[in-house]
């Protein structure tokens, strides 16, 4: 029997369909304001990470991979062993300790696997050894078991601002005020309140919490927002980092898929859209570091399969953004959280709240505060920081740790603080910018001339290396870096941190042995190129290689 529609029928079939418009339309919304790339679709890039298969080239591939001719696979292997006589003859100390210490620590473990695309570890670590074991740092040096110094381009994480020979000072120096009164934990050193009160001078901000790390600091962050708001949700921007916890770090390397979390384009005009118009949105996570390289992840060389790597740094493109975060964020009630446990007094006393002139409801700091000690700091307005609730006294937000304001970390950061208020060190900041660009600007122009496929991009003392021409062997960069003295952290190429005391001579001497590793892995034939070989290519190349490795 055929059915037939009635006008009632019809009519509350029509107002279904208006109630469920407004939901589809939010969903929909969403989906727009995330980044196309895999970095934007978490659940996406979990499956996709299962189905990547594990496997290794041989030797002969190894130096063929992209279909060099045999005279280049020769230069190549020469160059590689030449690299591997040179670093086993230079630290064998150093090497040696690093290889014991990796049979019980698993972080050296992970990151010996990762500092190269999977298919080039196994041989890599074999071959080319490196030290993870220091015995002394002075000024911008670093000095190995062996004896071997290097100049730093790690910049310990970020820790490492105004030099080793400062941060040194600062423990001794926290260390002597609170001697007294040594590891009591649960009551305050006096040292304390002086920090809490310079903390919100420097942040604009209200009130003050003590953590033991950066990840910490960002979680509480969160969690206060999500209870003064009553909303469940928080924003981050594709490939920001804000600490490993929960799905705040969505995508490969959580086990958990994301659940509360909505990761967003950056710098998009459909992100705000979306903050314009949810309900359901506690926070807005903010890491100033993407403003070098927004919707992509930390540049780390184990993804480094092609030489499509991309950063550069508009401050002014990025004030505009943060000004429209900061003015839906206000008009819809979100809490607008700048993450600068990484950034943090890097680009200006104040931070990037003051670098950038906007002005965040909570701050988060870490790393360079803690005057070489670990910590994490939240600061935010009283309405915010409060954990409890006067009229519903069992209605609490509870966060606290043993170790939250250890007295020698409040001593080493109060010494950090008292530093940073001199005028020797407020001069380093005057003319940072300028300074520091001209310096990136003189290596690139360098760069060319030495004809290399090299570039650099830099906030600030934050630098990443791109590569101008396709190539599968831009990881290798990295090691004939390390052989001219210049140690870099274990993401290679992606990430060179400078601190501040770098003076024009140790940057020049800095700049010139870039520019000999550069022409020395240039001799060795690594850039070698054919005309059909693009970045397409070459993802094209890995992809079917995969594909067979699967099935």
């Amino acid at each position: 029997m055929e059915e037939t529609w009635t006008l009632p029928a019809l009519s509350a079939l029509s107002l279904g369909l208006l109630a469920l418009w407004p939901a589809a339309r939010r969903r929909l919304e969403l989906s727009r304001a995330k980044h196309r790339s895999l970095g934007g679709h978490s659940r996406m890039a979990k499956r996709i990470a299962t189905l990547i298969p594990g496997y290794a080239y041989d030797e002969a591939r190894f130096f063929t991979s992209d279909g060099a001719p045999a005279g280049v696979a020769q230069q190549r292997e020469a160059g590689f062993h030449r690299l591997a006589r040179t670093f086993a003859a230079r630290w064998p100390q150093s090497a040696a300790l690093t290889e014991r210490a990796r049979e019980s620590i698993s972080d050296l473990q992970f990151t010996g696997s990762y500092r190269v695309p999977f298919q080039y570890a196994p041989l890599v670590k074999q071959h080319l050894k490196l030290g993870s074991v220091l015995r002394a740092a002075d000024g911008v040096m670093l000095e190995d078991l062996d004896g071997n110094r290097f100049f730093d381009l790690t910049g310990s994480y970020g820790v490492n601002l105004f030099g080793t020979d400062f941060y040194k000072a600062c423990v001794d120096d926290g260390l002597q005020r609170t001697r007294a009164l040594g590891p009591v934990l649960g009551s305050y050193h006096p040292c304390v309140v002086e920090n809490a009160e310079a903390l919100k001078a420097i942040s604009g901000l209200d009130e003050v919490s003590f953590h033991m790390s950066g990840t910490e600091a960002v979680m509480q962050a969160v969690r206060l927002a999500r209870y003064h708001t009553k909303r469940k949700y928080l924003v981050r921007f594709c490939g920001a980092y804000h600490g490993w916890w929960e799905d705040v770090q969505p995508g490969p390397g959580n086990p958990l898929p994301p659940r509360e979390t909505y990761t967003l384009r950056d710098m998009d005009e459909r992100s705000l859209k979306v903050l314009a118009t949810r309900r359901d949105i506690a926070c807005v996570l903010v890491n100033p570091l993407q403003a070098l390289h927004p919707n992509a992840g930390a540049p780390g060389d184990s993804s480094l399969v092609d030489s499509g790597r991309k950063a550069g740094f508009d401050r002014a493109a990025y004030t505009a953004w943060l000004e429209k975060l900061r003015e839906v964020c206000s008009t819809r009630g979100i809490v607008l959280i700048f993450d600068e446990v990484f950034l943090g007094f890097r680009l200006a006393p104040g931070g990037a709240q003051e670098y950038f002139g906007v002005r965040a409801d909570m701050v988060t700091y870490g790393k360079t505060l803690g005057g070489g000690l670990p910590v994490g700091v939240v600061c935010g307005k009283a309405a915010l920081m409060k954990r409890y609730r006067e009229d519903r006294p069992a209605d609490i937000c509870f966060a606290r740790g043993t170790f939250n304001a250890h007295p020698y970390v409040m001593g080493a950061m109060a010494a950090f603080l008292d530093r940073l208020a001199t005028p020797d060190v407020r001069a380093l900041y005057d003319g940072m910018d300028e300074r520091w660009n001209a310096r990136a600007t003189a290596l690139n122009q360098r760069l060319r001339d030495a004809g290399v496929p090299v570039q650099v991009a830099n906030l600030s003392t934050i630098w990443t290396v791109l590569y101008t021409e396709p190539s599968r062997y831009n990881w290798m960069l990295q090691f004939y870096l390390r052989e001219q003295g210049l140690a870099l952290s274990w993401i290679g190429s992606g990430r060179l941190i400078f601190s501040l005391n770098y003076g024009d001579a140790e940057f020049d001497a800095v700049a010139e042995r870039f520019v000999a590793a550069c022409r020395a892995m240039k001799a060795d034939g690594w850039w070698w190129r054919d005309e059909a070989l693009t970045d397409r290519a070459i993802r094209r190349g890995i992809l079917k290689e995969m594909l067979r490795e699967r099935f």
